[in-house]
């Protein structure tokens, strides 16, 4: 799978296109049968105000040069979301390639702010879905993140090939579909990094669910939401979650779980908290 910008733009706006029905957008019926599912190229163009040849310019990514006022008409025509928009606007310009990523730090003011709620799971979640920090909650959710090469943790990797995690989440088909669009959210801001490159091309190797969700073109930042899981030690249990981004640093994201007061999710939660606690605990004299 590439993720050459020029590609990724042509495939971006072709999904975009595929998904809007020309009867709900008023337009003549054809006699024949359509061989692309979707609008045409002419119709978008023609939606959009802009000359066809203008608009498959921009599609197949002859240039990456366009008005700002040609890509407003052709987020309104493709009907985009302010997140789509922002992400078509990213391909379709030009970037300085910041060069080869520098390994990611974790300020130690953020360190503090995550140790500083250890009653709920919480994790700081960096590039391409990397796991850089967590507390004793959060491994005790998710997964030992302590027992894993630094390379492994990675929350894409660990939700598409951890069969423990697969069994986690009551509804894995739609976390696997939350974090590859989030992956290929960040994703955007790393086309020319061979690492993000690598982490895609194995999931897509690996895993048919996974391709078929990258290839969807879908994309979502990890703000705020909520997961039912089936743990293996307290069972179900429903958590909310809210994402605090660093303003300085956009790959960057402490992410903090939140329980209803009261809900048997929260005495789930305690019951695993003390189940942490348990071995640090001295013996009974």
């Amino acid at each position: 799978m590439t993720l050459e910008r020029r590609t990724e733009l042509g495939e971006f706006l072709r999904s975009r296109r595929a998904r809007l029905s020309p009867d709900e957008l008023g337009l003549p019926r054809d006699r024949g049968q359509r061989r692309v599912p979707g609008l045409r190229r002419e119709e978008l163009a023609r939606l959009a105000g802009v000359s066809v040849d203008h608009y498959v310019r921009l599609e197949q990514g002859r240039s990456l040069h366009f008005s700002a006022a040609v890509l407003d008409a052709v987020a309104r025509a493709l009907r985009l979301d302010p997140l789509e928009r922002d992400h078509l606007y990213w391909l379709a310009r030009p970037h300085t390639d910041p060069g080869p990523a520098r390994p990611e730090r974790v300020r130690p003011g953020l360190l503090r702010l995550l140790a500083s709620v250890p009653d709920v799971p919480a994790y700081i979640i960096g590039r391409d879905t990397d796991v850089l920090a967590w507390n004793d909650l959060a491994a005790a959710l998710l997964t030992d993140f302590g027992a894993l090469d630094p390379g492994q943790r990675n929350l894409a990797r660990l939700i598409v090939l951890d069969e423990g995690m697969r069994t986690l989440y009551a509804d894995w088909p739609a976390k696997l579909r939350d974090v590859t669009s989030y992956l290929r959210f960040g994703g955007a801001r790393h086309l020319d990094d061979p690492k993000t490159r690598a982490l895609v091309d194995e999931l897509c190797t690996a895993s048919p669910d996974f391709r078929a969700a990258w290839t969807a073109h879908d994309i979502k930042d990890k703000t705020h939401g909520g997961y039912a899981y089936r743990h293996p030690i307290v069972g179900e249990l429903e958590l909310g979650y809210e994402t605090l981004r660093l303003p300085d640093d956009p790959d960057q994201a402490l992410v903090v779980h939140t329980v209803e007061d009261g809900s048997p999710s929260q005495t789930a939660l305690r019951l695993l908290a003390a189940w942490v606690i348990e071995p640090a605990r001295p013996p009974a004299r």
